[in-house]
């Protein structure tokens, strides 16, 4: 490892987390001034800047001729979001989880895994295909936003009225009139919001270049250990660029935009996969070749985290720090198996029997029980209110 291959490591960690910050203190502003709540934020604003890496790298990738380590970022950069990201974010203090990520916005992540998944079952992502995921994504975009603008309108208007009476009370002496009120305030406001927008772009920029420093690195000593590009593209390049989305949902919710920490996490596999997968897929010409090894293991995976990922935040409507740990344990377990595997171990034969007759059934009856416990104090909930005078 040369000095260079250590200053871009370091340099790159330096730049995701100050991205991080300006990221999260611009789009949390932000969503102040425009009218939406920190979790559609991080659906939308946040998740869409926190996957440019992604994009940046699936796009050259694929360009270059390098399907694998294409499909592989965005597919490893899923689970990473979910197992690793979400899992270590949890670890630093628990998540609280809106009803509307459970009853839609995690749903519709699962319904983007499966269908990338069937997608590929054919050995490829064509260009129709991602003509598909890009047009499922705008949709969705549109739906959300303007949901959210509805359900806060009414609310935004009364307190909006309610203190612009009060300031103008309070201010118009000092301005000697409503109108130079009325033009000052407009001047504050076009103010802060080009600086959030500046803070927002700043911050992607960052993340950006931090990213692609940490990946350049680590792809450089992964090659010379002979690792294929879609271990590469599942392991080293899939963590590097979830870095945006590790620095963002750590400050996030250090700073209290928990919501925006989880909305960020899953509007960022969205993304990857209808804005990354899609868009890569019609820029390349041809669409993208997906590896059997891929189709027939890695999306399976990708489709299960983001299924474990439903029962997790239903249970107490939040994700604790113990089951954080429990993400973070089993990306463990799949980056080692991958390294297993790419290496031919022995000892991949023995690590795939225990975690198929052991780990994963106890995975799904441990699931299994903590929705069946919820379900019961819900249950108990209700007809305790049901039998209240």
């Amino acid at each position: 490892m040369t000095i260079l291959t250590v200053l871009l490591l370091l340099g790159g960690l330096v730049l995701l987390v100050a991205g991080g910050e300006a990221l999260v203190r611009g789009a949390a502003s932000l969503g102040k001034t425009v009218g939406l709540s920190s979790l559609i934020i991080g659906l939308t604003v946040v998740s869409s800047a926190t996957s440019a890496p992604e994009l940046a790298v699936s796009m050259g990738a694929a360009l270059s001729g390098s399907p694998g380590l294409a499909v592989g970022n965005v597919v490893g950069s899923n689970i990473a979001n979910i197992l690793f990201v979400m899992g270590l974010t949890a670890i630093f203090g628990a998540l609280v989880v809106k009803v509307q990520l459970i009853k839609a916005d995690i749903p519709i992540m699962i319904g983007f895994s499966i269908l990338a998944l069937i997608m590929a079952l054919d050995g490829g992502i064509s260009t129709v295909d991602g003509v598909v995921l890009v047009g499922l994504l705008i949709a969705y975009l549109v739906v959300t936003v303007v949901l959210a603008r509805r359900a806060t309108r009414g609310e935004r208007a009364a307190e909006a009225a309610q203190e612009e009476k009060h300031e103008l009370d309070v201010e118009a002496a000092i301005l000697h009139g409503p109108r130079q009120l009325t033009k000052a305030r407009r001047t504050s406001r076009v103010r802060a919001t080009l600086i959030d927008l500046a803070l927002v772009v700043g911050g992607v920029v960052l993340l950006v270049i931090g990213a692609q420093m940490l990946v350049s690195a680590s792809t450089s000593i992964a090659m010379v250990l002979g690792v294929s590009d879609l271990i590469i593209g599942l392991t080293i390049v899939a963590i590097g660029t979830s870095l945006p989305e590790l620095a963002t949902s750590v400050i996030a919710a250090l700073r209290g935009e928990r919501d925006m920490a989880v909305g960020n996490l899953v509007g960022s596999n969205i993304f990857n996969i209808g804005a990354v997968l899609g868009l890569t897929a019609i820029i390349s010409g041809d669409g993208i070749e997906v590896a059997s090894a891929a189709a027939n293991f890695d999306l399976p995976v990708m489709v299960a985290a983001a299924l474990v990922l439903l029962p997790l935040a239903f249970t107490a409507a939040s994700i604790g720090r113990w089951e954080g740990l429990a993400l973070v344990i089993s990306y463990s377990a799949y980056v080692v198996y991958l390294v297993l595997y790419a290496s031919g171990h022995a000892a991949l034969e023995p690590f795939s029997s225990a975690m198929l007759w052991f780990v994963l059934p106890i995975t799904a009856l441990w699931l299994a029980a903590l929705v069946g416990y919820e379900v019961g104090v819900l249950r108990s909930r209700r007809a305790a209110r049901a039998g209240e005078p």
